[in-house]
């Protein structure tokens, strides 16, 4: 006899079904579902996971990188990253996000040729198994596309079942002026296949096809490959360009319904797992669209702030916290068992669109003027009516702290790390990309060499001379590294960093960016102040709330606050952490 919790997931599962596919019988499907999802007599947990806070802790951390950021010329890519990570990493992160890791053709491994593999230049499922029972894993679901060159698509092209039903097609007549993508090339590719030609449709490049979820066969295997991530010790899945999954002419083809029942669907599996799976959408769009995959607490578990790149850097640049403060006093606490992914750089560019209508054109242009005077680069999207607009900065995030809107002067380290300690102080899961741990200048010679603005921030780091620069205290790489790993292993003993402790956003000087946060238990409360200007601010005290009768204490270093004065001192991009509490 089967429990009303039982009841539960099968009339959950078999509503999401209908949804998606109303024309296919739900019971069927919604079978086959569970069958690929927990194969091999494996079931269910009998009570699905509630949304609550226990998911993450203020010592939840993730790194970023590719499998191949560090390189010898001798031993395997992943093996020399795990040997970085225990080396360099334990205590600062315990999660590391390895960017997709499988055999592809292009993208930098966003155009996979397949799933199930390991990539032989960086390693293989054993070392994969090594990284993750050290650290908490996060693999990419690229579930939008994959390779022109890879089995499924060669097997289109063959009118093979069942890949001959895999691939989105349209006719170049048909409706397309309403599609959002962020790229200007063709949006159709024709090609030939032994049923004849065809238009495939293409959101970012003719060698990344897009697959058709309308075929059920597609997800089926999908959800087969999040167990083999699964089985494999991935605990973080993250759900690549999945704003594009389900496409229809006559429409924008993002965050359509069936987009977001299929989410729906992957994290209720999820929730009835035995192992604890994460799902991390990967929207790079405005903030509204953006939360939209939180559901009602039945979608995402996390999501990206992607609105915090372009906007902590435009603080640090313009001296003035402005368009940061007002963007973050309009953002909702995340829903109870949902959480924010904070970060200010990632393998990609720094995302303009998440900036639209926070960011006025002029500052925009401003920050473009900025980022192209040290040496970085813009990438273009196309829009409706045929015309361009700024879809990206090209930059490590190091390179971008170079200077301000008034030119260069003599507090980059501090600027840098004053916008790596906002991301730390935010409600959150604090992500950093491995070259701003390592304080990595623009790669312009990899942009040369490889044709594509993105290789500016994808340096690839030779392990004995990365090393040696760690091992130096004067180099920018120690000094960074040295900095940002003191704060985080302060960070981790501070319940009111917990990623959903909560969170009240200051009105100060608009050089001051502040935050108030609270511990869960309301024990530790924690004033975050950053000065993103290179003048000394004082701050008034009474613009604090710091309880009578209790020792305050400067976290970031170690100083105790004299609360009769009547203000307090930041110098150039100073940050303080208040607390009430050491620990």
């Amino acid at each position: 006899m089967q429990t009303p919790q039982a009841n539960s997931f099968d009339r959950r599962l078999t509503s999401l079904v209908h949804r998606i596919y109303p024309k296919i019988d739900r019971d069927i499907l919604a079978s086959l579902i569970v069958a690929a999802f927990w194969p091999e007599g494996t079931k269910p947990r009998k009570r699905g996971r509630l949304p609550g806070n226990n998911l993450w802790t203020e010592k939840d951390a993730l790194l970023i990188t590719y499998g191949n950021s560090i390189l010898d010329g001798a031993h395997k890519p992943l093996d020399l990253l795990h040997d970085f990570l225990v080396r360099r990493m334990k205590g600062v992160v315990n999660g590391v996000h390895i960017l997709p890791f499988f055999p592809f053709t292009s993208d930098d491994g966003f155009a996979v040729s397949d799933f199930r593999a390991v990539n032989p230049q960086l390693g293989d499922w054993p070392d994969i198994n090594r990284i993750s029972t050290d650290f908490r894993l996060m693999s990419d679901l690229v579930l939008n596309h994959v390779s022109s060159q890879g089995k499924w698509f060669n097997g289109y092209l063959q009118a093979q079942a069942p890949y001959d039903k895999f691939f989105f097609e349209a006719l170049p007549e048909e409706d397309l002026t309403d599609v959002v993508r962020p790229r200007t090339t063709p949006l159709l590719q024709k090609v030939e296949t032994a049923n004849g030609p065809r238009h495939v449709w293409c959101t970012f490049s003719h060698d990344q096809i897009d697959l058709d979820f309308r075929n059920p066969e597609v997800l089926l295997e999908f959800l087969r490959i999040i167990r083999l991530h699964v089985d494999n010790g991935v605990r973080i899945i993250r759900l690549d360009a999945v704003a594009f999954l389900w496409k229809e002419t006559g429409t924008s083809s993002i965050h359509l319904p069936q987009t977001h029942a299929i989410v729906q669907l992957m994290r209720l599996l999820c929730d009835y797992a035995a192992e604890t799976i994460i799902l991390l959408t990967e929207t790079n769009v405005p903030k509204a669209e953006n939360l939209s995959y939180f559901g009602n607490r039945n979608e995402a578990h996390a999501i990206y702030n992607f609105s915090l790149p372009p906007l902590i850097l435009h603080a640090v640049m313009s001296g003035s916290a402005r368009y940061l403060r007002g963007w973050q006093r309009g953002m909702p606490p995340a829903q109870l068992g949902c959480a924010y992914l904070n970060f200010t750089a990632s393998h990609d560019g720094i995302g303009m669109r998440p900036a639209e209508g926070i960011l006025p054109s002029a500052e925009q242009a401003k920050m473009i003027e900025t980022i192209k005077d040290i040496g970085g680069l813009v990438s273009m999207r196309a829009l409706p009516n045929g015309g361009q607009a700024p879809y990206e900065i090209n930059t490590t995030f190091y390179a971008a702290t170079g200077q301000t809107f008034d030119g260069k002067d003599d507090y980059q380290f501090e600027r840098f790390v004053c916008s790596q300690t906002i991301v730390m102080s935010f409600e959150g899961i604090p992500a950093f990309y491995i070259h701003s741990m390592l304080a990595t200048p623009n790669d312009l010679e990899q942009v040369a060499r490889r044709g594509m603005n993105r290789a500016i921030n994808r340096h690839r780091w030779d392990y004995p001379r990365l090393n040696a620069l760690l091992d130096d205290p004067t180099s920018d790489q120690s000094r960074v590294l040295t900095a940002l790993s003191d704060r985080m292993q302060i960070r981790a003993k501070q319940s009111a960093f917990h990623p959903n402790a909560t969170q009240f956003t200051m009105a100060l000087d608009d050089r001051v960016m502040g935050v108030w946060r609270q511990s869960l238990d309301r024990h530790q409360s924690i004033f975050a102040l950053h000065n993103v200007s290179n003048h000394t601010v004082e701050v008034s005290l009474l613009s604090m709330n710091l309880i009578d009768d209790e020792p305050w204490f400067d976290l970031l270093n170690e100083e105790q606050i004299d609360t009769t004065q009547e203000t307090i001192t930041l110098a150039p991009y100073q940050c303080r952490w208040i607390s009430n509490r050491t620990r």
